[in-house]
């Protein structure tokens, strides 16, 4: 009895596993193409919202690649990840270099790349589980093997976070400066860049001494990556 009981519940669980698979890989596939118009991010500060008994309006546009500014595609790069066209969704540089900073006694810190942030962002909840850490890998794997890099941005582009209910970059460039995620300036676009990856608190518009100096040094990154030119490495 104990046999067929263990035999019927590894039966099963492969069952959901391979069910897990199949549905994760239709959805990634599913996003390379379609416009995305919510994320699990966008879910929860929703949940979280009505939770707290303070509701908000989730504010986002999509806008496709051709529509959105390449100052800030370019400013998104050089603050949050500047291998992004060469990695496979893991910055193994950066993870050595934050590890071996935590093993000097410094604090560990993120290096997360832009295609985890895009899974995260689009397919799961915020923390730091391990469970949540391993769906993140296993969804940044899919998008790097199904999508081109430029959809990756895109999308990344279209949910992030900027502000509590502004997601996206379309929302984010109208919120701040009343402008259209086209018409951002370098400036803009480098403000816009340095309230990520933890927006709410900071303000693009009224910048804080910490985010102007981020602004400062995004746009000098951009100037060294060589400016709109090195969006091409996408293709």
């Amino acid at each position: 009895m104990l046999a067929d009981w263990l035999r019927r519940l590894t039966r099963l669980l492969l069952l959901a596993l391979l069910g897990f698979v199949a549905v994760s890989v239709l959805l990634v596939l599913l996003f390379r193409v379609v416009p995305v118009f919510g994320s699990m991010v966008m879910v929860e500060r929703k949940v979280q919202s009505w939770i707290a008994r303070e509701p908000i309006s989730i504010e986002q546009q999509w806008r496709p690649w051709g529509e959105l500014s390449d100052h800030a595609k370019l400013a998104v790069i050089a603050a949050e990840d500047q291998r992004f066209p060469v990695h496979r969704g893991f910055d193994l540089v950066e993870l050595r270099r934050a590890w071996e900073a935590s093993r000097n006694g410094a604090r560990l810190r993120g290096a997360s790349t832009l295609s985890q942030q895009t899974a995260k962002n689009l397919f799961l909840w915020s923390g730091r589980s391990w469970a949540r850490k391993g769906l993140e890998a296993w969804f940044t794997l899919l998008i790097e093997a199904l999508w081109p890099k430029e959809r990756i941005l895109e999308v990344y582009l279209n949910i992030a976070e900027w502000d509590t209910g502004v997601f996206g970059l379309e929302a984010a460039a109208q919120h701040y400066f009343g402008v259209s995620a086209a018409g951002l300036s370098p400036h803009q676009a480098s403000l816009l860049a340095a309230i990520l990856p933890n927006p709410r608190g900071r303000n693009a518009a009224r910048p804080s001494a910490q985010v102007a100096q981020r602004a400062t040094w995004i746009r000098q990154q951009m100037r060294n990556l060589g400016g709109a030119a090195y969006l091409e490495r996408l293709y």
